[in-house]
């Protein structure tokens, strides 16, 4: 038995154009992994830096055709399965990700390489919209590496992008999941709202610049907002965490929400990319 893990999104670009950028390796290598090698029906395979244990290529091609992908590939000893389908729908597409062998628990406690993929993949698939849309792409997580920071840049003043990263109704509606946040040293950050039992702490509030949220065992995560040319700089950065085993898919999953942070403030009439997202299933 293993479980079964579904992304839906809507991606900014015809199914013609987005399965270009799914299967031309010169692309991959923009905005998906270090190193790609792409000859259907034969070969699809992506490592480096930016790929869960990317020392080399773990992947063997199950299957290609005119929409859809489906490949094995080996994580942690395991050899789990992807699939990526595009679909037309009238001036875009919609792209669904299903993987198998994903554990939510082991996204927790970091236990196995496998944990990361929910996020890893929302990342990736944040990146392939942001490729599309002609944006500049997120830090891509570097699984070399246990210096988790990024920066990126928002076009809206700094006192709008600190009201969506304080405010728990504009928070929950660009991240995509309901959060609760009270923005004052001392107060709860509550993902799934005040009512779900668990909050995380703020523990540093410098009003309309800085906040740091302490997670417990993967780390205080910062943002820090300064104002560059009329625009936001936002710098994040995730600290205090045990740097033999980094919390690559809290980091993954933060990283990916701020793609949609960007957009709500820079995309008229803005809908986020992500269609309803099923839970993982046994399958």
């Amino acid at each position: 038995m293993s479980d079964l893990l579904t992304i839906r999104v809507r991606l900014a670009a015809p199914a013609e154009r987005v399965w270009r950028a799914l299967t031309d390796p010169a692309e991959l290598r923009i905005w998906f992994a270090e190193h790609a090698e792409v000859e259907l029906p034969h070969r699809y395979a992506f490592w480096g830096r930016y790929t869960p244990e990317g020392d080399a290529p773990h992947q063997r091609l199950l299957h290609a055709d005119e929409r859809s992908l489906r490949f094995a590939w080996m994580l942690g000893g395991v050899e789990t399965t992807s699939e990526i389908e595009v679909t037309p729908a009238g001036e875009h597409a919609e792209l669904t990700l299903r993987q198998s062998h994903f554990v939510f628990a082991e996204a927790l406690d970091g236990s196995t390489i496998r944990g990361v993929l929910q996020t890893w993949w929302s990342l990736a698939l944040a990146n392939l919209n942001a490729h599309l849309e002609g944006r500049p792409l997120l830090p891509r997580t570097d699984f070399t590496s246990a210096d988790l920071r990024g920066e990126l840049t928002i076009d809206a003043p700094m006192e709008r992008v600190w009201t969506s990263l304080t405010d728990s109704e504009q928070a929950s509606a660009w991240f995509g999941y309901p959060i609760g946040i009270e923005p004052w040293a001392g107060g709860r950050y509550a993902m799934g709202g005040f009512d779900a039992g668990y909050a995380a702490k703020v523990i540093d509030l410098e009003p309309g610049r800085k906040m740091s949220v302490d997670w417990g065992p993967t780390g205080v995560t910062t943002w820090e907002l300064a104002e560059s040319a009329g625009k936001t700089r936002l710098t994040f950065v995730q600290s205090g965490f045990d740097e033999t085993n980094p919390p690559y898919a809290a980091w993954s999953g933060s990283v990916a929400g701020l793609s949609e942070l960007r957009r709500f403030h820079e995309v008229p009439d803005w809908q986020p990319i992500w269609l309803a997202e099923e839970l993982p299933t046994v399958s």
